[in-house]
């Protein structure tokens, strides 16, 4: 690991203070889960590592006049416990689907949402677009677990457990800077770069998360499927929130998640179950119409169906509709 001064500021201000004008220059240190490999894999070599994890203000789950508000600094391990969640089943199954103890127990909201991608391609030193001497690794090589969805030139998928829910449940997130707050949407946080020296979040290098705000959802639902129960990230996800009117959807929101560069929202699904009475056999339909823009690379087309499935799932969930 490269050497770097440390830093532990205080407060949001004393923070932003410490963080670089570019990327690169300092990194943020939450719950370290994702920092410290990047660190360890001279992924990230920054000159300073600011701690936030003292800045009291960035904890805490408490009601708004807006809905739900979640620090940045909270746990997953937190979100399992808090009373507060209860309402939103989406967040907890995506929550719960982290199966490390230790990662739940260290890792943060704000972590989760801000961490690198990880394909093996970034992971190796070849950029955000996985590009070495004019070659496109991504396409040419090994894609299993690539996007599906995009028209690149990104093909990384989204690691963030949280996005697709947020996103579904029109989640804003707030960010602090030199200029003061600004808030963003959940569904525009979350970017496709078109270069390496891009990020795939809406944020600048002299920003930092401070909280989640949540708006109060109708039924809603996380489905995930994996390939094993121990901790690893899904293949494929799908994160739903209904709006019913008596027996029939008034209105739906689809997310899909590790599917493409970001959370990706299944338009043409949502306008299809709007007026529809949910069962199976629409659910299914749903699926069908979620992914049927997707266009796969040469190693990954099982998603398409693990996609189709998840939506199912999710929406049957949220529905309370029995196979």
């Amino acid at each position: 690991m490269q050497a770097f001064e440390y830093a532990s500021p205080a407060t949001v201000k004393e923070a932003i203070a410490l963080l670089g004008p570019k990327w690169g220059e300092a990194d943020v240190l939450a719950g370290g889960t994702d920092l410290v490999s990047l660190m360890k894999d001279y992924v990230h070599t920054p000159r300073r590592v600011v701690n936030i994890k003292g800045i009291k203000e960035l904890g805490g789950i408490s009601k708004a006049a807006t809905g739900l508000r979640i620090g940045a600094l909270v746990t997953f391990d937190e979100l399992l416990a808090s009373v507060e969640l209860k309402p939103y089943p989406a967040i907890l199954a995506a929550v719960r689907g982290v199966a490390s103890p230790q990662i739940r127990n260290l890792g943060t909201v704000g972590g989760d949402l801000c961490q690198r991608p990880r394909c093996w391609y970034f992971r190796g030193g070849f950029g955000l677009l996985g590009r070495h001497e004019g070659k496109n690794l991504v396409e040419e090589g090994d894609n299993r677990y690539h996007a599906i969805f995009g028209d690149g030139p990104a093909h990384f998928v989204s690691a963030s457990s949280l996005g697709p829910a947020l996103v579904a449940l029109n989640a804003r997130i707030t960010v602090a800077g030199p200029a003061g707050n600004r808030t963003v949407t959940a569904d525009k946080f979350f970017v496709s770069p078109r270069s390496d020296s891009e990020r795939e979040i809406a944020i600048r290098s002299n920003e930092l998360v401070t909280e989640i705000t949540i708006p109060a959802a109708g039924r809603n639902a996380t489905y995930e499927v994996r390939q094993k129960e121990a901790l690893d990230w899904p293949l494929a996800t799908a994160s739903v929130v209904l709006g019913m009117k008596g027996s029939s959807v008034a209105r739906a929101r689809i997310v899909l998640g590790h599917v493409a560069p970001t959370p990706w929202v299944a338009a043409d699904a949502e306008k299809f179950l709007v007026g529809k009475s949910l069962n199976a056999d629409v659910a299914e339909e749903a699926g069908k119409t979620a992914v049927s823009g997707a266009r796969p690379l040469s190693g990954n087309g099982y998603k398409v169906q693990l996609a189709k499935v998840a939506v199912k799932r999710a929406l049957m969930a949220a529905a309370g509709v029995k196979a």
